[in-house]
């Protein structure tokens, strides 16, 4: 059973925006794509055609670009809808206990801090229930401390 086409009237104002978009300045390459896909869906063409001439777009992405139009107008079909990302995974209070170890004598035995044996000291002390290395190594970075480097002293050479 084929799809029904996609039917996509796209406003005569809406039309004169994707041309201004496309002819103006320099724009993302997913803008300039979904802008194409509109023109192509407003003219009539079905959507596999469309992803036949643009190459780089799917029937099916092709088809989304269009349910978004009419559904939410021309913003919503060319741009994305912002992301909110990952929550953080340590508090403001984690973070100050976890420099505040690191800024003290690594524990006995070990020359200076790396950043699993700071992992592992700070779920050993109970300071965070489970931490990984990549969230202490930017939590390290953030505040340019480097515990695992020797303090470089420049020595003059004697002949």
């Amino acid at each position: 059973m084929a799809r029904r086409p996609l039917r996509v009237p796209v406003s005569a104002r809406d039309q004169k925006e994707l041309h201004q978009l496309l002819s103006g300045g320099i724009q993302p390459v997913r803008v300039v794509l979904r802008a194409l896909a509109l023109l192509h869906l407003a003219e009539g063409t079905s959507s596999p055609e469309v992803a036949r001439s643009l190459k780089k777009l799917t029937p099916k992405a092709v088809r989304v670009i269009g349910h978004r139009y009419l559904k939410g107008g021309l913003e919503r079909a060319l741009y994305e809808k912002q992301r909110p990302g990952a929550a953080e995974l340590l508090e403001a209070a984690d973070k100050q206990r976890i420099i505040a170890m690191v800024c003290s004598d690594p524990p006995a035995g070990r020359a200076r801090w790396t950043i699993r044996l700071i992992a592992e000291e700070a779920v050993k002390r109970k300071l965070v229930p489970k931490v990984g290395r990549e969230t202490i190594r930017i939590l390290l970075q953030s505040h340019d401390l480097k515990p695992w480097r020797e303090k470089n002293v420049v020595y003059r050479r004697t002949r």
